[in-house]
């Protein structure tokens, strides 16, 4: 019977300490929503029953900002708050007016009473009175609040088992990275987002990213207090799951598979969606030499060196899971082998939010071993007579160019001679078909051997 009583007696305290352990998280939850601007909503549900009618709620926030305070809950209106802020040593010398404290020196501590706090004003033991600080002031716990915390009074509709509060506060950003490992004309694709806190510590809280174009109205009021920025190694989270994703309004919020806790200066990172492969093509582009808009002149007769872009393209097509998931605006690095298998960085550009089953376009940078000469070899003005009376004359220009095409690699490439222009214009001649994108631009897909050169000529008339 005792050793029963004992394993009974032992179980109920594994119990009572899992009950305690778990107390804390059952009795407030947090929820954040980051923004990629700073901002971030925050909801915490308090486990603090309220009745029908009017009651005030103590609560410790950090970032709290009044002004954009509120109850998620319809049936809940805030009707004031007010907020008291981590001290600082200006309030706790004011509290410390009229009381003895200790001052800690180099190598002993002095009590003195603290009768004013600017200009600074002491009373030593003796009775006589210090002008300055006679060290650096040391404050009896009492005194000193290290969390901010609000008195809230609320209205409920009826009673409610739970509080629900939400504000929107400082000190949060998000961004996503994409590194896009290419191969023979395939490419493995994962996404990792780094969340990062600059002023807020939360612990163990559902987090969901927003990405879109919020619109914003208001510079968040800073608190008063003062966080440390201590620098840390990324924590990087494991996530048994990609973050879930759906659409809210116009924005695509992203929650992520783990709750986490977030301190100051110590980003964490997590995926996006699980490592997907898709297939990726290679175009090499020439940017046009007519100006979109304005005076269009002859050139100097001189060749001129352009530089060969260099653009890759990722397809998401819809029914597949890299195509069906819209992409949060952020950076996409791109990678390549060498012969050992050593992935090298070969390409970076910033990305815009891309919807579902719409491609990904990144620019690498310029093609070291295609290169590309233009030079205007024609040009020409004419007057074009009225072709009614009130309509006045108006000027055609024609203007010709060679654009010398060399690949000094072991492959043949294609490349992409571009001329875009607004306004009333056409290629009269080319070399090569010129093909019309759309009613501003036309290409040239001019092939180049390996190792060898190809040469393109055209001419482009313009009425203005």
């Amino acid at each position: 019977m005792r050793n029963g009583r004992h394993l009974v007696r032992g179980a109920w305290c594994v119990a009572a300490a899992l009950l305690a352990a778990v107390a804390p998280l059952a009795a407030q939850t947090t929820s954040l929503s980051i923004y990629r601007d700073g901002r971030v909503l925050v909801r915490r549900s308090l486990a603090e029953a309220l009745r029908r009618g009017t009651n005030t709620v103590t609560v410790s926030i950090d970032g709290l900002d009044l002004a954009t305070l509120f109850s998620p809950d319809t049936s809940v209106t805030v009707l004031s708050a007010v907020a008291r802020y981590p001290t600082t040593p200006e309030q706790a010398l004011a509290r410390a007016v009229g009381q003895t404290i200790a001052f800690a020196r180099e190598r002993d501590t002095v009590k003195a009473m603290v009768v004013r706090v600017a200009p600074p004003q002491v009373r030593l033991p003796d009775g006589r009175m210090l002008l300055q600080w006679p060290g650096t002031p040391l404050f009896p716990e009492g005194m000193i609040r290290s969390r901010p915390q609000a008195d809230i009074t609320v209205e409920a509709s009826r009673s409610r088992q739970r509080t629900e509060l939400a504000f929107v506060g400082q000190g949060m950003t998000w961004e996503a990275v994409y590194q896009v490992v290419l191969g023979a004309g395939s490419a493995s694709v994962s996404g990792v987002a780094t969340v990062a806190s600059q002023a807020m510590r939360v612990d163990t809280a559902e987090v969901q990213l927003v990405a879109g174009s919020i619109r914003r109205a208001r510079q968040g009021a800073q608190d008063g207090g003062v966080v440390a920025m201590e620098m840390a190694a990324m924590r990087a989270a494991a996530p048994a799951a990609p973050a879930a994703e759906e659409a809210v309004g116009e924005a695509h919020v992203y929650t992520l598979p783990d709750r986490m806790s977030l301190e100051p200066g110590v980003p964490v990172a997590t995926a996006l969606f699980p490592r997907a492969t898709t297939t990726v093509t290679r175009e090499f582009i020439v940017a046009g030499a007519i100006p979109w808009r304005g005076y269009f002149g002859a050139a100097p007769n001189a060749t001129q060196l352009v530089p060969v872009q260099v653009w890759y393209t990722l397809r998401r097509p819809q029914g597949t899971a890299f195509g069906d998931r819209p992409l949060p605006g952020g950076t996409v690095q791109l990678y390549e082998a060498d012969a050992a298998g050593r992935v090298q960085l070969i390409g970076e550009a910033a990305s815009g939010h891309t919807p579902a089953g719409t491609d990904l376009r990144v620019p690498a940078g310029d093609a070291f071993d295609v290169t590309a000469e233009r030079v205007q070899t024609d040009y020409d003005v004419e007057q074009v007579p009225s072709p009614r009376r009130g309509v006045p004359a108006s000027q055609r220009i024609t203007a010709s160019y060679r654009v010398t095409l060399t690949n000094a690699k072991a492959e043949p490439v294609t490349v992409d001679v571009r001329e875009t222009h607004a306004g009333e214009w056409r290629v009269t001649a080319s070399s090569v078909r010129a093909e019309k994108l759309s009613s501003s631009e036309v290409r040239f897909r001019v092939p180049v051997p390996a190792g060898g050169t190809t040469t393109l000529t055209y001419t482009v008339q313009i009425d203005s």
